[in-house]
């Protein structure tokens, strides 16, 4: 899981081991409460790569609705 600080969020990029590919999802958080969650983005062959993907979609997410 690889995280940062984006804008006044914490967003968050998973990668769920599925067999030998990743499943990315991303998470956003605001003073530690949950404000919205991805579900799955697509598979990828690396856990880093998922994560990235996590991560660009919280960003997005964050612009989006900022």
């Amino acid at each position: 899981m690889d995280a940062e600080r984006y804008k006044g969020y914490s967003i968050w990029g998973h990668a769920i081991r599925q067999g030998h590919e990743y499943a990315a999802s991303g998470t956003i958080t605001q003073n530690n409460k949950l404000v919205e969650t991805s579900g799955v983005l697509g598979t990828f062959e690396s856990e880093s790569e998922a994560e990235l993907v996590g991560l660009d979609w919280s960003r997005a997410w964050v612009d989006s609705h900022g």
